[in-house]
């Protein structure tokens, strides 16, 4: 291992001078190059942009992985350079317990038969999702941290540099002042007279030194200027990338809505064909209700029968009463199963009523010249 302590204690001399030019200027005591208002513009600019695109990033993460113990793992996987395993969504987790409750329940009983149903929605739903974070995180996050990693970074360690490249240019501008100072002083000698030429001599040599000073320093300021001017050029043009950022950032955040949006309506079409799926709720009810009549019925003393299933109904011998009926709203669209049953518009308005031996999950409706039952679920009485 080589170990130049030259080049140690010239690196930790440079340090030196730097920390003490950077003290002075805290205190009042040594001027500071100021940067021109529209490099100090730029600068607040990009401070500004990564702060924002830091928390927008954190937020997301958050937003499409709220579990911060998965977010944690992600992260391990990120930086071991790994792919992460597969993760079951939430909702393909519930899909999977609906569907194996209703394995135990009895797929051909109405409890068990719509957990099918809603647990295949549930891992549709799933599917949707996992497919939209993965989306989102190519489109979205990728950018956002490519830029928070790799373009700020470079920007930041530009920075730093020319930081040190200014500390430097003014440290360089007090050496050259300290030095015309001093040579100003000995040029300023007392009355140099025939009778003492050993002071002469003695201020001769001090002003032809300082004078080498001054030289010095005049060349190692030009040295420092020049390295300033570059490195500020230098992170100028980066910092003027940050609207190509912006740019590039703005595109990202449109294919992130767009795919929000696919997701959102992806998931909105899986529910309306659940909904419509479900629209036969009613008559699950009114097979438990007729199973639970029927059982009862069985158990009655002889020569009491139950009262009459639905079933056994006949809609069309049905007169509607002289008094009972009630206007009813419509609630949501709803078909019809068979013959018996009415199909409905949501916001209609129709006559409802109730006749002797029907479930009360159900009603008689009437609109114009049609008839049939309706489930009351899906009605607002009106007074």
């Amino acid at each position: 291992m080589d170990f130049n302590v030259k080049k140690l204690a010239s690196g930790a001399g440079v340090f030196f001078t730097r920390a003490v030019q950077f003290t002075e200027e805290k205190l009042g005591q040594a001027e500071k190059t100021e940067l021109d208002a529209h490099f100090e513009n730029l600068l607040s600019r990009a401070d500004c942009t990564k702060n924002w695109t830091e928390k927008i990033f954190r937020q997301t993460e958050v937003l499409l992985q709220p579990n911060p113990s998965a977010r944690i793992e992600e992260f391990l996987y990120e930086k071991l350079d790994r792919k992460a395993p597969s993760r079951i969504t939430i909702a393909e987790l519930l899909g999977q317990y609906m569907q194996d409750a209703a394995k135990d329940f009895g797929p051909g009983t109405p409890y068990g038969s719509t957990l099918i149903k809603v647990g295949e929605c549930e891992r549709r739903l799933g599917g949707a999702e996992r497919e939209f974070l993965h989306t989102s995180a190519i489109s979205f996050l990728t950018p956002l941290r490519n830029f928070l990693e790799g373009d700020w970074r470079t920007i930041s360690k530009e920075r730093r540099l020319l930081e040190n490249r200014r500390l430097d240019l003014d440290a360089c501008k007090t050496r050259l002042k300290k030095a015309k100072a001093a040579e100003a002083k000995a040029a300023m000698a007392p009355d140099f007279q025939e009778t003492r030429p050993r002071n002469y001599v003695l201020s001769a040599s001090a002003s032809a030194l300082w004078s080498e000073e001054v030289e010095k320093a005049e060349h190692e300021l030009r040295v420092a200027q020049t390295e300033f001017d570059r490195q500020a050029e230098v992170t100028r043009l980066l910092l003027e990338g940050i609207s190509s950022t912006h740019v590039n950032h703005l595109r990202c955040l449109h294919e992130f809505v767009e795919a929000q949006a696919a997701y959102y309506k992806q998931c909105h079409l899986h529910m309306e064909d659940l909904q419509k799926e479900l629209g036969r709720f009613p008559n699950a009810f009114a097979m438990n209700s007729g199973y639970s009549i029927a059982t009862a019925g069985s158990s009655l003393p002889a020569g009491i029968s139950g009262p009459e299933e639905p079933d056994t109904l006949k809609i069309e011998e049905v007169q509607a009463p002289a008094t009972g009926t009630r206007k009813a709203k419509v609630l949501y669209d709803y078909d019809a199963a068979d013959s018996s049953e009415l199909s409905l518009l949501a916001d209609e308005l129709i006559t409802v009523y109730t006749v002797p031996g029907m479930d009360s999950d159900w009603l008689v409706g009437e609109r114009g010249n049609q008839k049939g039952k309706v489930p009351v679920t899906y009605l607002e009485l009106l007074s």
